[in-house]
C-alpha cells in the first residue's frame, strides 16, 4: 500500500485547520501539554512491538537499534513535558516598578508566546526520533503550537501508524484534532506548498543539505519570511594530538572504527575526517584502524536512495588527485549492501579540493596527514560549520595545542574531548546544531528540552494588572518556578 501526495487543496485545508486549532492550543497551560507529550507516549509504548516491526521493515535497520531510538523518543516526549511542568526550558524575566519622582521606571516582564503552526519534516535515518513523533514534533507541541507532519518517504507505514498514535492521544486530552495532523508527499512540491503557506510560521527538518537549504531558501522569500530550523548533517572532524595518539594508538583506532560504522555510518553525526600530524604514531594509527575497518561486516543502508547516493560520492572522492585509498571501495550485487571505505590524503590536497569537505553519509572515512602542527592549525581554519568537533588529546596536548581549540570552538556547537561524536544524549545542555552548513540557525538546539526555545518568540508585558499576566509572570509565582526578579535567580513571591 502507498500513499499518495497530498493535493493543493489537502495543504490548504489541512493548513488553515492547524491555525484554527493553533488559536486554541496556544491557550492551554503548560500542564496541559506535558499531559499531552505524556499521553502520546503511553500510546506509542502500548503499540512498540508493532512499531519496531514495522519499522524494520522499511528502514533495514537492526531491531536492537530501533528498540533504543524507541526508548529515546519516549523519553525525550517525558523530559519535554518535565521542563514544562518545572520551567527549566525558559527564561522567565521581572523587573518591577521603581516609584522615583524624577525617574520612574515601568514595571516590566518577560515570558515567551508560540509562534504558530510548524511544519515538521521526518528524517529518513531517524523513524522514532527525528520523525513523526520526535524531537521537532515534541518541543514544537510543548511550546503550544500546532503541527502538521510530513511522512519521510523512506518509512511511510511507520509514520502513518505513528501519527494515528499521535492523534489518539490528542483526542484522549480532549483537545482539537488539529493540534497534530500528518500529510504524505514524496514530490518536494508538496514541500514547497507546505512552507510557502501563510498558515506556516516555522519549520523544523532533519536531512540532506540539499533538501533543507531548499526549504531554507524557500522560507525566507516568503512575503512573511518564517524560521526554518534545519539540521543538514555534518562531517565532524577528529583531530588526533600527538601525545594521546602515541599513547592510545589502538583505543583511538578501536573507538573511531566503531563510530564510523555505527549503523553503517548513516549517523548525521559520524566522523568523516580525521587529522593528524606526520609520525609513526600516525602511521600505526591508520594500519590499526585500516585493519579494524576491513573486518567490519557489510551492512544495509536504509534505502536505496541512500546506497546509491554512498556509492556515487564515494566513487567521486576516490577518483581525486592524491588520494590513497587504504581500504577501496567494493560494489556488492546487493542494491543495499555498504561496506567501510577509507582513504587517506595529505592536508595540502585536502585544502585544495572542495570535494574532499563534503559529507558522505555512510561508514566512510578520510584520513588528513598534517606535516606539522602549524598546517593542521591552518587545515582547521578552513572547515565549514560542523555539529560537532572532537579532540583526541592528553591535557598536556590541550595546553600545548591551545590555538586548535580557539578556532575550532568556532567551527561546530559540540566540543568532543576522548570520546566519539554519535550517540547525542538528551538533556538540557546538549547542543545538537553548530554553524552554517550544518544548522541554518547554530544558536538553537534539535535535542533536548531546550529545543522548545526554536517554536516560540520573547514578548514583553508592562505595566500590567496581575490577573492579566500569564502565569509564569503573576507576583504569587503559582507555578513554582524560578524567575529572575530585579536581576536575581529566584522563586520567591514578589510582594
Amino acid at each position: 500500500m502507498s500513499f499518495p501526495d497530498a493535493t493543493p487543496a489537502e495543504i490548504e485545508q489541512t493548513a488553515q485547520r492547524a491555525w484554527e486549532a493553533f488559536v486554541v492550543y496556544r491557550k492551554t497551560s503548560w500542564k496541559q501539554r506535558a499531559g499531552l507529550l505524556s499521553q502520546i507516549a503511553e500510546a506509542l509504548r502500548a503499540r512498540e512491538t508493532e512499531l519496531i516491526a514495522l519499522a524494520m521493515s522499511e528502514t533495514h535497520l537492526p531491531e536492537a537499534r530501533l528498540k533504543n531510538e524507541f526508548a529515546r523518543t519516549l523519553f525525550q516526549l517525558q523530559q519535554y513535558g518535565h521542563a514544562l511542568e518545572t520551567g527549566i526550558w525558559g527564561s522567565f524575566s521581572i523587573d518591577t516598578a521603581v516609584p522615583d519622582p524624577v525617574s520612574p521606571q515601568a514595571d516590566v516582564r518577560k515570558t515567551y508566546v508560540p509562534l504558530g503552526p510548524v511544519a515538521v519534516f521526518g528524517a529518513s535515518n531517524f523513524p522514532f526520533a527525528f520523525s513523526t513523533a520526535g524531537g521537532d514534533t515534541a518541543s514544537a507541541l510543548a511550546a503550544g503550537c500546532t503541527v502538521i507532519v510530513k511522512a519521510h518517504p523512506a518509512h511511510p507505514h511507520t509514520s502513518e501508524m505513528v501519527a494515528a498514535l499521535i492523534q489518539q492521544a490528542v483526542r484522549q486530552c480532549n483537545l482539537p484534532d488539529a493540534i497534530f495532523q500528518h500529510i504524505h508527499g514524496a514530490s518536494p512540491t508538496v514541500s514547497e506548498m507546505l512552507v510557502k503557506h501563510p498558515c506556516i510560521k516555522a519549520v523544523g527538518f532533519t536531512g540532506s543539505y540539499a533538501a533543507g537549504k531548499a526549504l531554507f531558501d524557500i522560507a525566507r522569500q516568503r512575503k512573511e519570511p518564517i524560521p526554518v530550523f534545519a539540521e543538514m548533517g555534518s562531517v565532524n572532524p577528529v583531530f588526533l594530538l600527538p601525545e594521546k595518539l602515541s599513547r592510545d594508538t589502538a583505543t583511538v583506532a578501536d573507538m573511531l572504527a566503531g563510530s564510523i560504522t555505527l549503523s553503517a555510518g548513516q549517523f548525521c553525526t559520524k566522523p568523516g575526517l580525521i587529522f593528524g600530524i606526520q609520525s609513526e604514531a600516525l602511521e600505526r594509527f591508520t594500519t590499526l584502524l585500516t585493519e579494524k575497518l576491513k573486518h567490519t561486516q557489510a551492512q544495509d543502508m536504509l534505502h536505496e536512495g541512500i546506497a546509491h547516493a554512498f556509492r556515487e560520492k564515494v566513487q567521486l572522492a576516490r577518483h581525486q588527485q592524491q588520494i590513497r585509498e587504504l581500504i577501496p571501495f567494493s560494489s556488492s550485487t546487493h542494491p543495499l549492501e555498504a561496506k567501510p571505505v577509507l582513504s587517506i590524503t595529505s592536508a595540502s590536497a585536502f585544502m585544495a579540493n572542495a570535494v574532499l569537505h563534503e559529507e558522505i553519509f555512510g561508514p566512510y572515512a578520510l584520513i588528513i596527514g598534517c606535516k606539522n602542527f602549524e598546517e593542521m592549525l591552518e587545515v582547521a581554519g578552513q572547515l565549514e560549520g560542523q555539529l560537532t568537533c572532537t579532540l583526541m588529546a592528553t591535557e598536556q596536548d590541550l595546553q600545548k595545542h591551545a590555538a586548535l581549540l580557539d578556532v575550532l570552538i568556532l567551527k561546530c556547537g559540540r566540543m568532543i574531548f576522548n570520546g566519539v561524536p554519535t550517540g547525542v544524549r538528551v538533556c538540557m545542555a546538549m547542543h545538537h546544531g553548530g554553524p552554517f552548513p550544518a544548522t541554518t540557525d547554530s544558536r538553537f538546539t534539535s535535542v533536548g528540552a531546550d529545543a522548545i526555545k526554536r517554536f516560540v518568540r520573547p514578548i514583553c508585558f508592562q505595566n500590567f494588572p496581575d490577573a492579566f499576566l500569564p502565569p509564569e509572570l503573576q507576583n504569587e509565582n503559582p507555578l513554582l518556578i524560578g524567575r529572575i526578579i530585579n536581576q536575581r535567580l529566584s522563586s520567591s513571591k514578589i510582594v
